[in-house]
């Protein structure tokens, strides 16, 4: 065995983070270059190789020993694109032949398929190396993520952004100068099941050019028919069925940027920017769109009107919500006050059925409680088990042969039908009793 497969192995043998993390700092002291470079290679979101499946080896059949520096060069082409389709294939197969069976398995193979399976993330890494082995840290994808409004309401003020909230994948579309496209999840996970979105932009590039030579981040999110439709084809390696898959996008900024967490232009202007873009070029990009958006002043009495027919249509359409965004702020690689998202909720009057205990921390006292009822002509069944305070918690258990039958106001985000044809709540929140007695509803 390789000694950077022998450190992988010993890295999945320790489920301990402090093991783990000795184990690191041990590698880092040896000065192990090769196995930081390869832990860069496979953690590294930036860094994709355009392989789909990639075969373990089965023997060691004329396995006599992989160099490194033959794999990292083939890598580096992988990774540049310079070998795809057959050529691709037939390179690994190289490859596959010439390392011994444990090497791939436990090592190369774990950096093409970019999951070094031990248990053991960049950040992990990154909090081992940071102070005394910088040059051995590995980039951390992030993106722009919003805050809840409810817990920012001083921020529903001034002139904003409105747009609608989509219910879909978000999707980060790596597109660089020379027509290469790679689409990422927020959480750096590389995303390969909607090629026809990125051949549209591909060709894009490829025939009108990029006018500043310059690689961008497109960010947006992707809708389908279905949501759970969707949900089934992102990661699906056979069969994918995601044709129908739309590229909504609401903002843009350069990659090298991206790369450093921060892009100083205004949301205003970027908003522009890709609205601008998408318009120039819909004929070659039928399976990309941009999110519009509304400038509304949250201090008149206009303003707000407005913001709340462009909320109860967003409700009216099936949106998640609305998000409300700072005109004049920069793209930041991390959660912002600059965005904020606004859902919709439903309240539900239902009647107490039984209670249940809790466990863990809620042992001998409340857990949720059963309820029923119908709302809009849906018969529906939920246990409520969130939205109470410990000493709610308490009083209730203490008095649960008086809680059966009692009318309680449920807070939720919509209804939802189950497989059974019955009804329940997604995300239900106890929000209070209603009245005094039992069956009473004020």
């Amino acid at each position: 065995m390789s000694v950077c497969a022998s450190h992988i192995w010993s890295l999945e043998s320790h489920p301990s983070r402090l093991n783990k993390e000795a184990i690191i700092e041990a590698i880092a002291q040896e000065g192990n270059d090769e196995f930081f470079h390869g832990c860069r290679l496979a953690l590294d979101p930036m860094i994709t190789f355009g392989l789909k499946q990639i075969p373990e080896k089965k023997t060691d059949e004329d396995g006599f020993g992989l160099d490194w520096n033959t794999f990292v060069g083939v890598a580096e082409r992988l990774r540049n694109r310079d070998l795809t389709g057959n050529a691709a294939r037939d390179a690994v197969d190289a490859l596959i032949k010439q390392a011994t069976q444990k090497e791939w398995n436990g090592w190369y193979r774990r950096i093409l398929i970019k999951d070094l399976r031990c248990g053991t993330s960049e950040k992990t890494i990154n909090k081992v190396v940071e102070k005394k082995y910088a040059s051995y840290a590995i980039p951390v994808f992030g993106c722009q993520l919003a805050h809840d409004s409810a817990n920012h309401e001083s921020k529903i003020s001034g002139k904003k952004l409105i747009e609608v909230k989509l219910d879909g994948v978000r999707v980060l579309t790596i597109v660089r100068s020379d027509g290469r496209v790679d689409m990422f999840s927020r959480n750096g996970k590389e995303l390969l099941n909607f090629p026809h979105i990125a051949e549209q932009i591909s060709n894009v590039i490829k025939q009108k050019g990029s006018s500043k030579s310059m690689d961008v981040v497109l960010d947006g999110e992707i809708m389908s028919s279905s949501f759970q439709d969707l949900m089934k084809q992102v990661h699906r390696k056979d069969n994918v069925e995601a044709g129908d898959a739309v590229l909504n996008l609401f903002d843009v900024l350069p990659l090298e940027d991206f790369e450093k967490g921060i892009y100083d232009k205004d949301q205003t202007t970027r908003s522009s920017m890709i609205k601008f873009w998408v318009e120039q070029n819909q004929v070659l990009i039928p399976n990309v769109t941009y999110v519009a958006n509304e400038l509304v002043d949250l201090d008149t009495e206009e303003g707000n009107q407005r913001f709340k027919e462009i909320n109860q249509k967003a409700i009216d359409g099936g949106y998640e919500g609305i998000m409300i965004k700072d005109p004049d702020a920069p793209y930041e690689c991390k959660r912002s006050v600059a965005w904020l998202k606004l859902k919709p909720f439903i309240e539900v009057s239902l009647e107490v059925k039984d209670v249940e205990e809790g466990t863990g921390r809620n042992i001998g006292r409340l857990g949720a409680i059963v309820c029923s009822g119908t709302d809009d002509g849906k018969e529906i069944q939920v246990n409520v088990g969130s939205g109470f305070s410990d000493s709610d918690r308490d009083n209730f258990w203490n008095s649960r042969n008086e809680l059966p039958g009692q009318i309680v106001e449920v807070r939720a985000d919509a209804i939802t039908q189950n497989q059974d044809g019955t009804y329940s709540l997604r995300f239900p929140r106890f929000k209070g009793f209603r009245g005094f007695k039992v069956g009473e509803k004020l």
